[in-house]
Formats: structure tokens, sequence, C-alpha cells
């Protein structure tokens, strides 16, 4: 039994489906109720429902489970407090084999929730357990929070740099590989950084979705008063606007760029382009 934390989440559900496509078997930990029929589509072996801030609710879901796969939860001022304790309470159940879902660049102090990542991955070189430990870059699948304006205005905004240069990633290679590590011999000890695309401007970024789309496609950076304004209005916490702008302002300084050699001798081809992404979901629209 493998156990996926932050199950419901777009990287939790690819994960459980390259998991399942190799018959393993798997329990998802959700924290809502409410996000059980979504788990239970996907033919998940066990649902458990908790809080991970709740060590007796992380021990039992432990109970029978060969091996961990903890997703944080994004942009969470909890996130240290959380590895610490699943960590810990994968500790006392024996668990084989701990990997953590980490992030390309976690010693990067300006941007915190890396900073967090960064303080897990000590947390478990120091606990003695089996690691795996996988650092994705981010997610070409980010762009799809833009689609329908992108499709139906021309228009892709960023809140930093149009210039501002990054390597990219598609979730459904890291979700191989995450069942790969998961499922294979050899991984134990190992920390992988995970990049697909060669480092792109948003510019470069913007001429792929014209090509792809067959339309003019624009980059526009807008205000990071504009975005803040937008996703206060949307709900979203102060400890996560505040971290997203220190993103924001890092990437527009130094942009996010990492390499793709490690990926494509894991995968055993070579990653998925962005150019390749793109036009994937071109065709789901066709």
């Amino acid at each position: 039994m493998i156990l996926i934390t932050g199950a419901a989440g777009k990287t939790g559900r690819a994960v459980i489906q390259a998991l399942s496509a190799l018959g393993a078997s798997v329990r998802a930990f959700v924290r809502r109720e409410e996000q059980i029929p979504i788990l239970e589509a996907l033919w998940v072996d066990d649902v458990w429902v908790g809080d991970l801030l709740n060590s007796q609710a992380v021990e039992q879901s432990l109970q029978g489970v060969r091996a961990v796969y903890h997703i944080p939860p994004n942009v969470s001022p909890y996130e240290f407090r959380i590895g610490q304790l699943i960590i810990s309470a994968a500790r006392s159940s024996g668990v084989e084999q701990f990997v953590f879902h980490s992030v390309m660049h976690p010693q990067t102090e300006s941007m915190p929730h890396h900073w967090q990542k960064l303080r897990v991955e000590e947390s478990l070189f120091e606990s003695g357990l089996p690691f795996t430990i996988l650092q994705p870059t981010a997610y070409m699948q980010n762009l799809l929070a833009h689609w329908d304006r992108i499709i139906d205005q021309g228009i892709y905004p960023v809140p930093y740099s149009k210039e501002a240069r990054s390597c990219l990633v598609d979730l459904n290679d890291v979700a191989e590989v995450a069942a790969k590590v998961l499922t294979e011999p050899g991984h134990i000890g190992a920390t992988y950084e995970l990049v697909g695309s060669r480092a792109l401007s948003q510019t470069e970024i913007a001429q792929i979705l014209s090509e792809g789309l067959n339309r003019a496609v624009d980059v526009q950076e807008i205000s990071v008063d504009v975005w803040e304004a937008g996703v206060r209005e949307a709900g979203m916490g102060e400890y996560q606007i505040a971290t997203l702008k220190k993103m924001f302002a890092y990437y527009d300084r130094f942009g996010f760029q990492g390499n793709s050699n490690v990926l494509a001798w894991l995968l055993g081809r070579e990653p998925t382009s962005y150019e390749a992404f793109v036009q994937r979901y071109v065709n789901f629209e066709v």
C-alpha cells in the first residue's frame, strides 16, 4: 500500500493515475469529505480524510503502508510542521520508503515556500528513513489557468517580466517518474531535479502558443497590484499572497532555470517539450 498525501490536488491525481496504471495499491489522504468522490473515480483502494496537522490522524493513515508519497499543501505556512509530523509518523510506522515531492532550487531562501521544503528535506536526511526526493520545476499545466483567455482573447498574462526565462515540466512526466521511484528498486537516497523544457522567455511561450493555436497570442505583463487585487477578491490568504509576490519578484530578476538530463534518464526518453504540451491541449480543444 502506498499513501499519497494531498491526493485530491492535480499532482496527487496525476500520481495516483500513474500508479494505478502499474497496478499499485493506493491509499489517498485528503482533507475534506467532499473530495472522496474525486478519488473514488480514480479507483484508489482507500480514502483517508483528516488533517495533516493532526498527528493521530497521520499515524492512523500509515497503518499497513509500505511507502509514502508526501505532497505538501500548496503555499502553506505550516508546510515544515506538516513535514515533520508525517516524517516522524512514517519512522514510527516502519515505512520502507518516503518520497518527498519538493521543488527545484529549494535552497532559494527568498521564496518562502521553497525554503520550507528545504527544511523538510533536511528533516528527512536526519530521520533515518529510506527516502527519495523529487524536485520538479514549475508545471506546464499552470498555463491552463489562463487557457480560456488565451483562446478567446489571444492574451497570455504574467505578473513579472515577459523576458524572464524559465524551464518547465509536464506534470504527466513528473507523475510517471513518481510511479517509477515508488515501484522500482534503486532510488533510495536519490534527489532528482525534474526539468522538462529548455529555458523559455514568456515571449517565447506566447510564440509557441501562437504557432500551436494558429492565432496571434501576445504576452501581457500585468502589475503585481492588479494580480493581487484579483486573487484577494477570489479569497486567497495573506500568507499565500505575500509568498507568491516574493516568487514573482524572484522570477522577474533571476528567472527559474534547470537542466532536463536527469528527467530524460529517468523516463528513458526525451521529456515532453512545451510545443508538444501545447499541441496536446489544442488537440483536446478540437
